[in-house]
């Protein structure tokens, strides 16, 4: 995956996660995660015990900067200071259904988090627009200009993407999520985890932490406890927007200690 960050008429700043996933064969066509060949085995073998170390890298790593942006600053939190409302923009009801059950797991799994589908795209702050592969270029022209799509074709050559606008005190006041819809079952849950969690503010990918989505070498397709422990540690309310490094390491121990005993508990861990 790659971060972008783009200059907004409105709020001066957009950032943009895009992701290059390679398609893994799946002639299965279940809608739920867990009845996937490809995702059940990387469950069976996922790793689920960190120390306190791992866990607070993989977040200040996700957390904080953007792999690439031209401007705006990013060395603050950004999140959502409110509830969160999806809406889905396809003519596919399988694909929608497999979105909405996503959005629910994510909801049940980050604790300060309220998030949900909604009906109607202009009370949502998140637009996941499902497209076919072949129309992906002509839908990055329409969001992003022809010029940065091209841009973002050649250098990048996304299967999905997701970008977030927010505002001078660093909160989320909206995103968009790209979605390619048939580039099999894998892929999709793949991308619409990554997409709508980095959606939600851990915009910036990392090659050094091997644990977590928003790693290019990495592909699970589910919501991995690692980055459980992210998203976790971003929504709750200790962990403001525009918060700094140093003011995050402050409030860390404590929120870590909270966030364990959460992700345990929604996991039946044994730790």
């Amino acid at each position: 995956m790659s971060a972008l960050d783009l200059p907004s008429a409105a709020l001066r700043i957009a950032l943009l996660a895009l992701t290059t996933l390679t398609c893994v064969p799946d002639t299965a066509t279940m809608a739920a995660a867990g009845e996937l060949p490809a995702i059940a085995s990387r469950q069976r073998a996922e790793k689920k015990s960190f120390t306190d170390n791992e866990i607070v890298e993989g977040f200040l790593k996700t957390a904080f900067g953007a792999e690439y942006h031209l401007a705006g600053r990013v060395d603050r939190i950004r999140k959502f200071d409110g509830p969160v409302r999806v809406f889905a923009e396809s003519d596919r009801a399988d694909r929608k259904t497999q979105l909405a059950k996503v959005v629910a797991d994510i909801g049940k799994r980050v604790q300060h988090l309220d998030i949900a589908m909604i009906d109607s795209s202009e009370a949502a702050n998140v637009r996941v627009k499902l497209v076919r592969d072949r129309d992906l270029f002509r839908t990055l022209t329409s969001f992003y200009g022809v010029e940065k799509a091209r841009e973002i074709r050649s250098s990048l050559d996304p299967q999905c993407l997701s970008g977030f606008r927010k505002n001078d005190n660093f909160e989320i006041e909206h995103s968009d999520v790209i979605l390619t819809v048939d580039n099999g079952d894998f892929t999709f849950l793949d991308c619409a985890y990554e997409e709508l969690l980095q959606s939600l503010g851990p915009i910036n990918d990392t090659a050094s932490v091997p644990w977590t989505m928003f790693n290019d070498n990495v592909s699970m397709g589910y919501f991995d406890v690692y980055d459980q422990y992210i998203l976790n540690l971003l929504y709750d309310p200790r962990i403001k927007p525009g918060m700094t490094v140093p003011e995050v390491k402050a409030v860390l121990p404590e929120v870590l200690a909270d966030v364990r005993a959460w992700v345990k508990r929604v996991n039946d861990l044994r730790e």
